[in-house]
């Protein structure tokens, strides 16, 4: 069943894939940082989503899409943000994350040397999304 991406159920199934992928858990067993997806509307998508994950040691300890106006909002190590048509492009592999991320196609706030050093665990955190069924908006 397809996921529309963004949504809850697309984000819950990218965690469930994070969680029970092998090849991510022994990739990404380093891997220290929450990430949060700044998605900008464009397109069809006409309001901003945040997307925010809690990602540590090979697993996704927690999931959940932010409400607008939400009292508290976390502080993650690394928040990307772009246009709802740069992130689905990532998503259907047209577009290269890391090549977005150094075009500032994805804007990243947070140690841009420390994806550098660690470019498989984004690579393959991003197969991981690109294999979660997803319908775009």
């Amino acid at each position: 069943m397809a996921h529309v991406f963004p949504s809850a159920e697309w984000l819950q199934a990218l965690n469930d894939k994070l969680n029970s992928d092998e090849k991510y858990a022994r990739i990404a067993k380093n891997w220290e940082g929450d990430i949060m997806f700044d998605i900008e509307p464009d397109g069809p998508l006409t309001r901003p989503m945040k997307l925010y994950l809690d990602l540590w040691h090979g697993k996704s300890r927690k999931a959940f899409i932010l409400d607008e106006g939400q009292e508290s909002e976390p502080s993650p190590a690394f928040v990307l943000s772009a246009p709802y048509g740069n992130f689905a492009r990532v998503i259907k592999g047209e577009l290269d994350p890391m090549q977005a991320m150094i075009t500032r196609k994805l804007r990243v706030q947070g140690s841009m040397a420390y994806m550098m050093r660690n470019v498989p665990v984004v690579l393959d955190f991003v197969r991981c999304a690109q294999e979660v069924e997803t319908e775009l908006l």
